[in-house]
């Protein structure tokens, strides 16, 4: 359904209008669980013009939404008509107002109600958009940004870009992340055009392209890997795209290059951050120089690399990045002992590390605080240790990264048992108290953990010590099943003789190449999969048992239409040949 910048202003207003007339204030936190699509962009919108947007990721657990719901003190729930189950649940049990919100429903006028607002206007000061975002404990912090934060990153996305009115923004990032939306307000705010696809299955790539002919889009390096992985596989060739955008996670330069050959394009590093409403730095386009490696030039706000005392170092010396400008958060909302480590003066301390080169151009070499960044997703290890300690058969637990050729980093957790379990269900206890982008791909068990002098269990560098352990024996696929799985991951993946046991996130898939196995295995054996399969039994060994049996329930069911299907006298002639069922 194609919107004008007109209709668009009209449905946003109308939605605001509603929110108003429900007796939503300025100040009031609505949270929205929307799937992806343009559902969630217009809901976005109008939140924001109304009181203060809340986005949240619907693929949560209950017990995450809940946990959400109540630290913003959410005032009302934005939800689907027909889905948002654990949502839901989690926020009447709160007792929190749900909205279900449709495009259908808009209208392009509202009448005012008792506890209308006259003026739906926001000052610049007035928060917008309150996001959480992980820190080095398992509670996340509440990232508060302002109607200002959030135009001044538009605007220095769409000056790096160089945005106009006659691009075409696919939107395929998450908008309940700080990227998807700050895309989407620079998309909007150069006076352009933005799609926002409600099927986010990345095999859909070169249809998009075909019916939708976008300019640009900005991604995660996991997106573009798949991107780049169907544009080989398809023989696509330069098409609508005049610019790739990464951003969220390190870009490997071998994604880079290969799309540019491919598609003719430039394909540039970003960096950003919730605190920061996104955009900090980007490689400039042509004929700008673009260094690999490096996640470019201040892009907007002023960065600075700054040593322990908080004094500025020089180019090639290394320290922390800070940055500051009109997008950097005031700070984050309850939490005074955060603020007070997270500022030096004017300057908000990212906690990542990183340098300037003699050129100017920002390299990040790592990160002063835990966090695991799959995939451009931050996460807390401290909760996946937790975790996997309330299960009654963990002692110690410690969830660490490691080396992921798409996401960056992957989780792998070691665990110290109690009593005897095994890695599939411990894995299948954390997708049940977890978001899946948070389970770790592997689960070892190991007999202690590596500990420093005071005892504390150290999770740097553990992926090195425990590097034996990770280390999986190959063992040739036993049946028909495993070894279409086994096949299917080596076809997916690129990669070499697949056994039963080798897991498949470890190998280096991800979600969208769970999608395209999970696809591949529907069409080989006509059978329609769960998208939740692989992540709870990702190896050929457990997959192909699950196939196994629900191969054997649908030739039990065919069976049981063909004798349904039959006369009376011969089916039951039928059924006294076979004699009564084994025991």
């Amino acid at each position: 359904m194609p919107l004008s910048h007109a209709d668009l202003l009209a449905h946003v207003a109308a939605k605001a209008r509603a929110l108003a007339d429900s007796g939503i204030g300025r100040e009031d936190r609505i949270a929205i669980a929307l799937p992806p699509g343009p559902e969630a962009a217009l809901a976005f919108l109008a939140a924001a013009t109304c009181g203060i947007a809340a986005p949240l990721n619907p693929a949560c657990s209950r017990e995450e939404l809940s946990f959400h719901l109540q630290d913003l003190s959410a005032r009302v729930l934005i939800l689907p008509p027909d889905g948002s189950l654990p949502a839901r649940s989690a926020a009447r049990e709160l007792g929190i107002s749900i909205v279900d919100f449709g495009i259908v429903e808009f209208g392009a006028h509202c009448r005012g109600g008792k506890n209308s607002r006259g003026d739906l206007g926001a000052n610049a000061d007035d928060l917008a958009l309150i996001l959480h975002t992980s820190g080095t404990t398992s509670r996340p912090k509440k990232v508060p940004l302002t109607h200002a934060n959030l135009c001044e990153s538009a605007h220095n996305i769409a000056a790096t870009l160089r945005l106009r009115e006659e691009d075409v923004s696919l939107s395929i990032m998450p908008l309940f992340h700080i990227h998807g939306l700050a895309c989407l307000l620079a998309a909007l705010g150069a006076g352009g055009s933005c799609v926002c696809v409600s099927d986010p299955r990345i095999d859909q790539f070169p249809r998009w392209l075909e019916a939708w002919k976008p300019t640009w889009l900005s991604a995660a390096p996991t997106f573009l890997q798949a991107i780049l992985d169907i544009a080989r596989d398809q023989g696509l060739g330069p098409c609508s795209l005049r610019l790739i955008r990464s951003s969220s996670a390190p870009l490997p330069f071998s994604v880079a290059a290969g799309l540019e050959n491919i598609l003719g394009i430039p394909v540039i590093d970003s960096y950003g951050m919730t605190e920061a409403a996104h955009q900090m730095a980007s490689n400039p386009l042509p004929p700008g120089m673009r260094k690999a490696g490096s996640v470019g030039l201040p892009a907007g706000p002023r960065i600075a690399i700054l040593d322990d005392a908080g004094a500025p170092l020089d180019a090639g010396r290394i320290g922390e990045v800070a940055v500051a400008g009109g997008n950097v958060t005031r700070g984050y909302e309850g939490n005074t002992a955060a603020n007070a480590t997270a500022y030096h003066g004017e300057w908000f301390r990212t906690g990542d590390q990183g340098y300037f080169d003699a050129d100017g151009y920002l390299f990040i070499t790592g990160r002063l605080k835990e966090l695991i960044n799959r995939g451009g997703e931050k996460i807390a290890p401290r909760e996946i240790d937790e975790t996997l300690l309330s299960h009654p058969a963990v002692r110690q637990a410690v969830a660490f990264p490691i080396a992921h050729p798409s996401l960056g980093e992957d989780i792998v957790a070691a665990v110290v048992l109690r009593t005897d379990v095994s890695e599939a269900e411990l894995r299948a206890f954390t997708l049940d108290r977890l978001a899946a982008f948070k389970v770790p791909s592997r689960i070892i068990v190991v007999d202690d953990l590596p500990k420093g002098s005071s005892g504390k269990i150290q999770r740097i560098g553990m992926a090195e010590r425990l590097a034996a352990a990770l280390t999986v024996r190959y063992e040739s696929p036993l049946t028909d099943s495993e070894r279409q799985v086994a096949e299917s991951f080596e076809a997916v993946l690129r990669v070499g003789q697949v056994g039963r046991d080798d897991n498949f996130f470890a190998l280096g898939g991800d979600s969208l190449r769970a999608m395209q196995v999970l696809v591949r295995l529907e069409q080989l054996m006509a059978l329609e999969l769960p998208v939740s399969l692989l992540f709870r039994q990702p190896t050929p060994a457990l997959l192909g048992a699950v196939l196994d049996e629900l191969i054997a329930v649908r030739e039990i069911d065919q069976l049981a239409r063909a004798l349904a299907e039959l006369p009376e006298e011969e089916r039951a002639s039928l059924l006294n040949e076979a004699g009564p069922p084994a025991i």
